[in-house]
């Protein structure tokens, strides 16, 4: 008893902001919430997830998060991948480089997005840079076939130093001896890289994309400010969240539907990571 009397406290917060909030989202999901003057559940059973498969904007959105998620998962992966790489090589300057490379994980989401939309103004820094190397310019922010682009190549720069560092941390644990085995088999590089380096870090790389599709599919801050908190322009760049904060804050009489939507936003990240894990076979090396 007295072991659990140490874990009182740490338990007392678990229950109360994270097990009690999840199945209070989920009690809310079965009924029509009214929130304002008169506190009401009435019980509406699977309504709320039925509306779901009828709601366009909910279809925009889960598509928007999908494309978003299968192009920055990939990309973000792959960059962390090679700046880490390149810092393993034993680069001149590498505890320098190695800040610099950092220093966008560390600055806030929303300054970060404030910045990049001055950068992205049709007058900003970028579209100076690609007119006088001659290349077209973009409307980057209100046109909606590049909205979302927008994000995307914000978010992979932002996001990837950050697992830069655990495959850095990785990469300097691989045994030196796997190495001159590869080179005394006439190993070139490129050959070490891909026949050694890689199949080393499978568990991190598990570790990178299910951390990345978790954080990829709850996309919300960078597309709220984008958008002053709409979506658009034409809903371009809606996403799952955002739609959920929508419904929940901005129409109080549909807390119940966010609700549901938050719930099967849980299910597919379960789903999509299970499925990742489940490719990976990253067990197999232990």
């Amino acid at each position: 008893m007295q072991g659990y009397l140490f874990l009182m406290p740490a338990l007392f917060v678990l229950v109360v902001f994270l097990v009690g909030p999840i199945f209070y989202a989920i009690f809310l999901s079965f009924h029509k919430v009214q929130l304002l003057g008169t506190t009401s559940f009435d019980f509406v059973a699977f309504k709320n997830y039925i509306n779901i498969f009828d709601d366009l904007r909910a279809k925009i959105a889960l598509l928007n998060t999908a494309k978003y998620v299968l192009i920055v998962v990939p990309c973000q992966t792959l960059l962390a991948l090679v700046l880490a790489a390149t810092l393993n090589a034993g680069m001149k300057g590498e505890k320098f480089f190695r800040i610099v490379y950092f220093l966008p994980t560390l600055t806030s989401s929303a300054v970060l997005t404030l910045i990049f939309m001055w950068m992205y103004n049709q007058n900003g820094l970028i579209n100076k840079v690609l007119d006088f190397v001659g290349l077209p310019t973009y409307n980057w922010i209100n046109d909606p076939e590049i909205a979302l682009y927008a994000i995307m190549a914000m978010n992979i720069w932002s996001t990837a130093p950050f697992f830069m560092v655990i495959y850095l941390a990785a990469l300097q644990n691989i045994p030196e001896s796997l190495y001159e085995a590869a080179e005394l088999d006439g190993a070139n590089a490129i050959q070490k890289f891909l026949y050694v380096t890689v199949p080393q870090l499978r568990p991190v790389t598990s570790f990178v994309v299910i951390m990345g599709l978790v954080g990829t599919f709850q996309l919300f801050d960078q597309s709220y400010i984008f958008s002053a908190g709409s979506g658009g322009p034409n809903n371009s760049t809606l996403t799952v969240v955002l739609l959920i904060y929508q419904y929940a804050f901005k129409n109080m009489g549909t807390m119940g539907y966010a609700a549901a939507l938050a719930f099967a936003l849980a299910v597919i990240i379960l789903i999509a990571t299970l499925i990742q894990r489940k490719f990976s076979k990253e067990e197999s090396l232990y």
